[in-house]
């Protein structure tokens, strides 16, 4: 895994790429530390890292789209995956070496916040929680643009992709309060859900059986449920949406509160997709 991290770090400055996420993340950073705390004369630089966040639609792209569409349109992602290391042990290299650039970003504007308390009073406490999580919105982010770069062996569409996701995420608030809550659409979501894991169990495995066994239990079981209580369906398409609002998550850091529940949310999203481009690669790995 080492030698996974220091090569993706060196293919960083070897071009543009990693000055540019740098010197980039710094200007959008400055420009709202500028806007929200110096013009406005606010001690709290967690506005910035709020306002800021419209800048993972840019860079978080940037960082993932080249990381395994590139090894996949030149070919070498072949010699990657036949070399004696683990699949898990490549994708958690790569993830590492993207979220230390990214780091390195976060590293250098500490100068803001630094500026901030030297022309007054200024809580670090509560900026450091919102540090981390900035840092842990940006470390799920950064899964999802690699899940979607192993998909593709193309960098356009893998960061167009990438873009789309991360404003889907970001815009997840607002998608779950103009989504039905009632109990007929929610019967209608959850079945399209289990025929889409049986879908892919069956693209999985090629047994047939064993989708049709899984989409029938989930079946009985969608009835059994509504049987016994049908109110349990109602706004379950919103329940399910709101998991992926990792915006939603980052009020509690905003503010200065450390929650469990925040941090394991994101070290959880963040593993979910991991986990999800291992599978692909195993998949080709073995095909």
């Amino acid at each position: 895994m080492p030698a996974i991290i220091k090569k993706e770090l060196k293919t960083y400055f070897k071009t543009i790429t990693g000055y540019g996420f740098l010197g980039f993340f710094v200007l959008i950073t400055g420009y709202f530390f500028v806007s929200q705390n110096i013009v406005a004369s606010n001690a709290n630089y967690n506005e910035t890292l709020a306002g800021s966040m419209i800048m993972f639609l840019i860079l978080v792209p940037v960082l993932t789209m080249r990381l395994f569409a590139e090894e996949a349109r030149q070919k070498t992602d072949q010699l990657l995956y036949a070399a004696p290391i683990k699949v898990t042990d490549i994708v958690t290299g790569k993830f590492i070496a993207a979220a230390l650039l990214f780091l390195m970003g976060l590293v250098i504007t500490l100068i803001f916040p630094y500026i901030l308390s030297r022309s007054g009073a200024m809580e670090w406490g509560m900026t450091f929680v919102g540090i981390l999580g900035y840092f842990m919105m940006g470390m799920c982010l950064i899964s999802v643009g690699i899940f979607i770069s192993v998909l593709t062996d193309n960098q356009i569409v893998a960061a167009a992709a990438t873009f789309a996701a991360i404003f889907l995420l970001l815009m997840m608030d607002n998608i779950t309060s103009a989504v039905p809550i009632s109990v007929a659409a929610s019967l209608i979501f959850v079945g399209l859900a289990v025929t889409a894991v049986a879908i892919t169990l069956y693209s999985s495995t090629k047994n047939v059986i064993a989708a049709l066994v899984f989409a029938l239990a989930g079946f009985v079981i969608m009835g059994i449920v509504y049987f016994i209580d049908p109110n349990i369906y109602d706004g379950v398409i919103v329940k399910i949406l709101s998991w992926f609002s990792v915006l939603s998550r980052f009020e509690n850091f905003y503010m200065g509160i450390l929650s469990v529940s925040d941090v394991v949310y994101y070290i959880t999203f963040t593993c979910a997709f991991l986990y999800l481009t291992v599978n692909v690669i195993e998949k080709r790995r073995w095909r």
